[in-house]
């Protein structure tokens, strides 16, 4: 039994239920905890966890919940999105269809370089509307906590408004919000030729402004041939590390140009794809302790057969988070269900792996373990109920889930989401 300053009440007792807590701390799958049935909230928080047979006598409880048996789980955390963004690229869909490449269609102006036009174009208000359903639909699935990036406008002013639509979704939706800026995402067009000058408008003009806003809580970049070399990525991890702000990757999707052991030497929060990592960079996320985050959608939706190296991050420990990606041209998914399954069919990740990849590690990967992604005494109450009998049923199928019921910081939210 775990308990930890047992206040006078709780405001909800949850009982019958079969808790995997994801805790570090447990051995076994899914850190099921065998010796404890129920679960007590006060103040928002997990104020204690045991069997209901055994609860302080003296304690009063404003709302008791029946779990029926079901599984408890801490809520879902997608800890790389892209949700906020203008525009459709369902054109380039089927040109790569047709055989072109994703560095094809952004040399020739297309990929993230679209986005932006449609993203530049549209305020605040518009950018809240249109991601607000993408939200939705990961909260109808058990989601509590998400990240979302900037990057897609790529000026400071539209940079500024992308993060202020992402801090507004989770003022108004009942999900936590991570906001991380990603101005170094791609060259934007009246940069052409001169990324060294584009490094310096990020990292004198555009971080400040963010950071003076309070506007981000982390800090990402994109180390690729069609992005940034390392060295101008280093120059915006030391300008954010200046700042206060913590750093993450996009690192070896396409190739390999040491994006990983660079995350790592600045103690990254995550090093995010990793397609082509090889074990120098696996040996350096683990002595970091930086988390893999592993996207199977863009993986799939660009048909790539270059897998991540699971066994080289399993030999070296390196913890493994699973993410949507969610975004207009290489991942167009708002499921981290399927996220799930594909983890498992695509990367032959366990389903025990793939969860922890969605719960505790995703949370490691946002600096937000402390908080959330495990049942713990002391943790936000993000709770979601699972009417399976088996958790791997999660992974296994899709379209025939969704959570029961979920609690947000203690309060139930409603399931169909508006």
């Amino acid at each position: 039994m775990e308990h930890q300053g047992i206040p006078q009440a709780w405001d909800t007792l949850v009982v019958n239920a079969r808790l995997a807590t994801f805790a570090p701390g447990r051995a076994g799958d899914y850190g099921v905890a065998d010796d404890a049935d129920a679960l007590a909230i006060a103040g928002g928080r997990i104020a204690w966890i045991g069997r209901a047979a055994e609860r302080p006598a003296r304690m009063r409880v404003t709302a008791t919940v029946d779990a029926g048996g079901q599984w408890v789980t801490p809520g879902l955390v997608d800890c790389h999105t892209h949700l906020v963004y203008a525009g459709s690229r369902a054109r380039e869909f089927a040109l790569r269809l047709k055989g072109a490449s994703y560095e094809e269609i952004s040399r020739a102006g297309g990929g993230i370089a679209s986005t932006v036009r449609a993203t530049r174009e549209a305020g605040t208000a518009a950018l809240f509307e249109q991601a607000r359903p993408r939200l939705q639909a990961l909260m109808r699935e058990g989601v509590t906590t998400v990240e979302i990036k900037s990057g897609y406008g790529l000026d400071r002013d539209t940079e500024l408004a992308m993060l202020r639509a992402a801090r507004r979704l989770g003022e108004t939706e009942a999900v936590t919000v991570r906001a991380t800026f990603l101005g170094a995402h791609a060259l934007p067009p009246e940069y052409a030729g001169r990324a060294d000058a584009y490094i310096d408008h990020v990292c004198d003009e555009m971080l400040p402004a963010v950071a003076a806003a309070g506007l981000a809580d982390a800090v990402d970049a994109f180390c690729e041939n069609i992005g940034f070399d390392a060295g101008q990525v280093e120059r915006v991890f030391k300008a954010a590390t200046a700042l206060g702000l913590p750093v993450k990757l996009h690192a070896e999707q396409l190739s390999n140009l040491g994006g990983s052991e660079l995350a790592a030497r600045f103690g990254a929060l995550s090093a995010d794809h990793l397609e082509h990592l090889d074990e120098a960079g696996a040996r350096a996320l683990a002595a970091a302790g930086t988390v893999a985050v592993l996207l199977p959608g863009a993986y799939y939706f660009l048909r790539d057969t270059h897998t991540p190296p699971i066994a080289l991050l399993r030999q070296h420990g390196v913890p493994m988070a699973v993410a949507t990606d969610c975004n207009p041209g290489t991942s167009p998914f708002a499921s981290l269900l399927l996220m799930l399954n594909m983890a498992c069919t695509l990367f032959r990740m366990t389903p025990a792996e793939a969860l922890n990849g969605v719960t505790y590690a995703a949370a490691r990967a946002l600096g937000m373990a402390d908080r959330v992604g495990s049942l713990e005494v002391g943790k936000q109450a993000d709770l979601a109920f699972w009417p399976v009998a088996d958790l791997a049923e999660l992974c296994y199928s899709y379209g025939t889930h969704a959570p029961a019921r979920v609690l947000h910081a203690g309060i139930e939210r409603g399931l169909e989401v508006e």
